[in-house]
């Protein structure tokens, strides 16, 4: 970089103090100083000329520096014009600042206003496939990601070309896992499929993230029990069914009254992993527990009938179809929320279900006060289920079922756990 003479930087400090600048940003303003002086260099610009500065602001723009690096940089120059007695002025001068017209201009020729419509079409889209919200709160991410990445390009020219960069990017320059680049790529192939009716073709040469072989962490029937007897009502019912049940901490949160049946010991999930609906047996050691689970829900759904409340929330159309649905007992929530939610569109109080947080903090207080050595979380209940059903002797299709997993490949993994007890058994020479 090239170097400032001393007698210039000697001059240019007399300034800085004689236009109140901060001692601490000295430093600030000789660096955007010498950063102008190189820009000249460089560029064959005559550094005395007023003309250079709005090209060299011009240059902090394209390199994506902040309106506030911008202004500072353009004072610093400013200040040495003042040293040959050239004066500019960030509002009335050559600075090349944009019209709010341009601006809006600038947007639009890059297909900004097309973007504003692409996550309602996305929700929509998600939607009508009934996928769960949480799907389109990962997809929009990622086109969020991928808009600000192509910079609003125009939708029409997007290609998938401007994917392969994007996902490199992810792994080269964010040094993202491997399950959030497939994530990345699944959510703009549903991008480009079904809102820009687009296909990819094949995306090759992509730098891929490197999948680490993934072994889940498993407590032993010592450990659960030892959890579960540090939480309390209803976080101890809800552990329970969790391990007894192989259930994800969703399916349990958002369990109704009708999903039980505690007569044949079956519990149903309507609406689990892949949106299938599967049955799993009851443990019989905690039928008692449901049952009074049960008749709390039962005196709760009274004293709100009292309240004249407008009932449960509920999924889809299906109060179009039953008015009075949300009200009666079968649709109640196992789990409910401890007060009324007011919906202010609709003036109106609806009971909702435990919020998952609330579990998964219960858990991780319980975890810590019982002092284990494994990182659980809610879903160690379920990997310890499959687990403790495979060292059974289980067969693996069978759990595969119970599970809800569409592969079984999926399942596989809970077989690297019981290999891990085969090699603990295995003697160590220094014990020989």
């Amino acid at each position: 970089m090239i170097q400032i003479p001393q007698q210039t930087i000697l001059q240019f400090d007399v300034l800085l103090k004689k236009e109140n600048v901060s001692l601490l940003k000295y430093n600030s303003y000789k660096k955007w100083l010498r950063y102008y002086l190189d820009f000249c260099h460089k560029y064959k610009h005559e550094p005395k000329n007023s003309e250079s500065l709005p090209r060299f602001i011009n240059k902090l723009r394209d390199k994506k520096k902040s309106k506030i690096q911008q202004k500072q940089a353009f004072d610093s120059v400013a200040i040495y014009y003042k040293i040959f007695d050239i004066y500019q002025d960030w509002s009335k001068k050559a600075m090349p600042l944009q019209k709010k017209s341009e601006v809006k201009e600038k947007i639009t020729s890059y297909g900004c206003s097309q973007w504003n419509n692409v996550y309602k079409q996305l929700n929509n889209e998600i939607k009508v496939r009934h996928y769960s919200p949480k799907t389109f709160k990962a997809y929009s991410l990622w086109v969020g990601k991928f808009q600000k990445f192509v910079q609003h390009k125009p939708l029409e020219e997007l290609s998938a070309e401007d994917v392969k960069k994007f996902l490199t990017h992810l792994t080269v320059e964010l040094h993202v896992s491997a399950s959030a680049q497939n994530q990345a790529f699944n959510g703009l192939l549903f991008f480009f499929r079904n809102i820009l009716n687009k296909e990819f073709g094949k995306v090759e040469g992509v730098v891929r993230a490197k999948r680490k072989p993934y072994i889940p962490v498993v407590l032993s029937r010592e450990e659960i029990d030892l959890v579960i007897t540090k939480l309390r009502y209803p976080y101890s019912l809800i552990a329970k069914l969790l391990y007894g049940c192989g259930l994800k901490l969703s399916e349990c949160m958002q369990m109704r009254i009708s999903n039980f049946n505690l007569h044949a010991g079956i519990l149903t999930i309507h609406d689990g992993k892949g949106k299938k609906d599967r049955t799993v047996p009851l443990p019989e050691t905690i039928l008692a527990e449901l049952k009074q689970q049960i008749e709390n829900v039962k005196k709760l759904h009274l004293k709100d009938i009292n309240a004249e409340y407008a009932g449960v929330f509920m999924f889809d159309a299906i109060e179009k179809k039953y008015k009075n649905a949300a009200k009666e007992f079968p649709w109640q929530w196992f789990f409910p929320a401890k007060n009324l939610t007011y919906v202010a569109a609709k003036k109106e109080y609806r009971r909702s279900h435990l919020h998952n947080t609330h579990m998964q903090k219960a858990i991780k207080s319980a975890v810590n006060r019982s002092q284990l050595t494994k990182r659980a979380t809610a879903h160690t209940f379920r990997h310890s289920f499959a687990s403790h059903l495979l060292a059974a002797n289980y067969d693996i299709r069978t759990i595969q079922e119970l599970l809800g997993h569409s592969d079984v490949r999926t399942t596989m993994i809970y077989t690297h756990t019981i290999r891990s007890r085969t090699i603990k058994k295995s003697r160590s020479p220094l014990d020989f």
